[in-house]
Parts: structure tokens; sequence; C-alpha cells
């Protein structure tokens, strides 16, 4: 097995190595003058079970786009020199939020990427809590795994959140209405595993023109409860800022956000400053360089790891396992 992680110190590469006992397989990665760029394995990967880990996600350095075009080239690559199967590790996808079209003549982006992705052939595509299953699902022809954020914050919960909630009820809610599937699949799976009673909330918000207006309405009682307010990411931490208001107008006890991916753009700092969130939960699938080193914010920020995820896929498909 190779494991390649294109992200220079990508703390997830970093612990999903550790998670399966191998180490980083070299690569080199050399930019040129003009703004091209060339990336090759120093190992031999013919005939070789293949996993390319890179999140695309924009940062002080590379755009989504550059590193979109990175990975793709870089697993047409190990194709072209004999890998046996390459599995593309995708923590965080892009444009998987523009999965349709609001405005006349929009893209589908999240399609053309999967177009792109098709088209140098990963026998997998392995991506962490998308924007929206449904579209994901539809979107890819080619196979794909979907993992659940909501799972890295059960392996964490007797260290980050079982002190937190302790014996109060307890809420699942989404910040908006496009995410009741996701909080309530959790809310499911958190009632089976405590063997107690968890409640259920959605706050009310509409988007236009990129402007976001949140009344005060919360369907479901959150009264006296810990509510844990899930979302698939944060970006300027605006909507969740709003969510917390709402629900602890409501009479919520503590609002504990959640998110599987921290852009942390923008605003953030300020907004997930508000002492109406009381935590602020994340994974590693994004690193949180854009947020200060502290300040508030810091202070009560938590990240979990999602290598475990990604590794049980891994141990699951290797060769002679069954898919």
């Amino acid at each position: 097995m190779l494991l390649f992680g294109l992200e220079p110190d990508c703390r997830l590469a970093a612990a999903l190595a550790a998670e399966l006992g191998v180490a980083l397989a070299p690569h080199e990665h050399r930019r040129f003058e003009d703004g091209e760029e060339k990336l090759r394995p120093l190992v031999d990967p013919a005939g070789a079970d293949a996993y390319v880990l890179l999140g695309l996600h924009g940062d002080a350095t590379d755009s989504p786009h550059d590193k979109l075009l990175r990975l793709l080239m870089f697993v047409a690559t190990l194709r072209d020199h004999g890998a046996a199967r390459v599995t593309a590790l995708v923590p965080y996808l892009a444009y998987a939020r523009k999965d349709r079209r609001t405005k006349p003549f929009d893209p589908l982006g999240l399609r053309v990427v999967a177009q792109l992705f098709e088209a140098v052939g990963p026998d997998r595509v392995v991506v962490l809590e998308a924007h929206n299953l449904a579209a994901f699902q539809n979107a890819f022809r080619s196979p794909t795994v979907h993992l659940e954020a909501h799972r890295a914050f059960d392996l964490a919960w007797e260290r980050e959140l079982a002190p937190r909630v302790g014996d109060r009820p307890l809420a699942v809610a989404s910040p908006d209405p496009g995410g009741v599937k996701r909080a309530q699949l959790w809310r499911e799976a958190l009632e089976q595993r405590l063997a107690r009673p968890v409640g259920f909330a959605m706050v009310d918000k509409r988007r236009s023109a990129g402007v976001v207006s949140s009344e005060r309405l919360v369907a479901g009682e959150v009264a006296g409860a810990t509510v844990l307010l899930l979302d698939d990411l944060i970006a300027s931490g605006e909507t969740l800022r709003r969510a917390a208001h709402a629900l602890r107008r409501a009479g919520a006890h503590e609002v504990i956000a959640l998110a599987a991916h921290g852009l942390f753009v923008g605003a953030a700092a300020e907004h997930l400053a508000d002492p109406d969130l009381a935590a602020v939960l994340v994974t590693d699938s994004v690193a949180a360089a854009r947020l200060p080193s502290d300040g508030p914010v810091t202070a009560k920020l938590r990240v979990v790891s999602a290598a475990p995820l990604f590794a049980e896929v891994i141990r699951a498909c290797r060769p002679g396992r069954p898919d």
C-alpha cells in the first residue's frame, strides 16, 4: 500500500499514516517560474494499491482550482505508471455547495468536478461530509464513499462532549432546513448509543443574493437542553451565530456548534466569539489557519480527527476485501 499526502505538513495525513501504521510515501512537488507545477511519486507505483489525500479548500498559498488540478494530475500519473488501484481521499470537496442552479445560466460546479475525476479514472473517491449527499451521489458516476462527520464527533464523545452534556437534556439541531437529514441521522444514532431520549430542532434560515436572513422560529423543544448544532461546514460562522441566538431565546441551556469543515473565512473569528456559542468543534479536514492564534474563538475551538474514518475505509476496501 502507498499513502501519499499532497499537502505539506498536513495534520490529517500524518494522523492517517499513524492510524494505519505506515509511512507517507515520498513524492516530488516542483513549482516553475511560469506557475506550472510537476508532481511525481518517488517510489515505483507499479502494481500498488495507492491512496492520495488532498483537501480541496483554498488557503494562503493555493486556490481550490490549484489543488483540484494537483490531485487529478497525481492520480493520473499513478495510473500512467501502473498502479493497480488508485483511491482519491478528499477531506473537503470543492464546489460541493454548487449542486443546483439558483440563478439564470448558473454552472453546476459539483457535476463538473465529478466529470473531471471521472476523466482521470480513480477507482474510488472518498469524501468527508459532502454538502448534499444525494447531489454528491448523483453527480459522480464512478464509485464513491461518503463519510459522515458526526462519526468523528462520536469517537471524541467521552473526551469532548460528555463532560459538557452530563445528565442535562440533549438535542441535536440543524441551523437551516437543508441540514435536517444530517442532524436527524445523528440524533437517531446518539439516542441509540446513549440509551436516552435526544431531541431534535431546526432553525429557520433563508438566503437570497448572498444575504442571510433568519427569523426567531425554532421548530422543536430545546428548553433547558444542551443543543448540538450540527452543520457540514463553517464559513463566516454567521449562520451558526444566528441559529445559536434563536436556540438560546427558545430556552436552550447551552449551544455547541459542530461542523466537518472549518473554513473560517471573513468575520468568522468575530461571529464564533459570540457567547451564545459555548464551544466549536470541527474535524481536521481543513487546517484552522485563518483564525487568530489566541482570543476567545481559539479558547473554545476543539479539533477532532477524521483519520479513523478514512482508515476504516482503507482497511475495508483493501484488495481481497469485499467492497
